[in-house]
């Protein structure tokens, strides 16, 4: 197999979501990046093209052949076997969107081997239907900050292309599985509780939508959504809160249900910052971020291109 051979790319950033009380509704791509080089094969095979995603199943079992399958299927599509090299620095079950990322990738893969021809509305609302919202997937295949509704029927999503902030993440080593991040939240919320925390949530988008970060941080930090439950899975969050805000970050969330903390802070302060906070956390990862306004990108071989005509 050489070069020459391979059909297409596909590139899908990572992704935030919540930004604290933006709850299963707020996502923002960041820039670590999930890619698959898609070749020509007579049966399905996947493999590892860096560390971090070395255990991934290699035949049919793999989550983005399942989901590039249902995707066919919905359009009563044959979907022709391939080998997927699966290049990735998303770390796996860290809060930063690896899952809705393959399942970007995925609908993206099906929608190329099968010509389905699918519309970036089409793209997010399957997308929206594996996750079960629309945050993580709508960031990863638009990219920017977006907001979004998603109900079985339809996704709805606003789309902010530039947000004007650097993004530094603290990245530790232990895993946080979604489904025990959300089995430690509250079956349901007092009235007057869910008012105060709309509220809260409403003045996040504003402040977001207006560039206003300094007043989108004072709402993170109001979340009465999911981080006052979650804190018990994640030590260093109120640590790490109370370091960046002494450094002049504008606010500090859990990404996604954790353990990934992001801090935003003024553009162009990010390197500095991620230096800071690597002092008083030598334990994690801290990784300074970019939020890419380009989503999903398709890279098709020329070669091909020209056998297809």
């Amino acid at each position: 197999m050489n070069e020459a051979e391979m059909l297409f790319s596909i590139t899908v950033p990572g992704s935030t979501a919540n930004l604290g009380p933006g709850f299963d509704s707020v996502g923002m791509a960041l820039s670590r990046y999930l890619k698959l080089s898609v070749f020509r094969n007579d049966e399905w095979q996947f493999s590892a093209e860096t560390e971090t995603v070395a255990g991934i199943p290699q035949g049919t079992d793999n989550l983005i052949y399942q989901v590039a399958k249902r995707t066919a299927d919905r359009y009563q599509k044959e979907l022709p076997p391939a080998h997927v090299k699966v290049w990735s620095d998303i770390p796996l079950a860290r809060g930063l969107g690896s899952s809705a990322a393959a399942i970007v990738a995925a609908i993206e893969l099906a929608d190329e081997l099968c010509g389905l021809q699918l519309s970036e509305s089409d793209k997010l609302h399957l997308a929206s239907l594996e996750e079960g919202h629309p945050d993580n997937a709508a960031a990863s295949l638009a990219g920017g900050l977006v907001i979004g509704l998603h109900e079985e029927d339809e996704t709805h999503i606003v789309r902010v292309a530039e947000a004007d902030i650097d993004v530094v993440a603290v990245i530790p080593f232990y895993e946080v599985l979604t489904r025990d991040a959300r089995d430690v939240l509250p079956k349901e919320l007092p009235y007057r509780h869910a008012v105060k925390a709309s509220a809260v949530s409403n003045l996040l988008v504003a402040a977001i939508m207006s560039n206003d970060w300094a007043l989108a941080g004072k709402m993170m930090r109001k979340d009465m959504l999911h981080q006052p439950y979650r804190a018990m899975l994640v030590p260093e969050l109120s640590k790490v809160e109370h370091a960046a805000e002494m450094k002049g970050a504008y606010g500090t969330a859990l990404s996604g249900a954790g353990p990934t903390i992001l801090v935003l802070i003024e553009k162009g302060k990010g390197e500095e910052l991620r230096k800071q906070l690597s002092e008083h956390f030598p334990h994690c990862e801290i990784a300074a971020l970019t939020v890419p306004s380009e989503g999903s990108v398709i890279e098709r071989n020329p070669l091909e291109q020209v056998k297809s005509v």
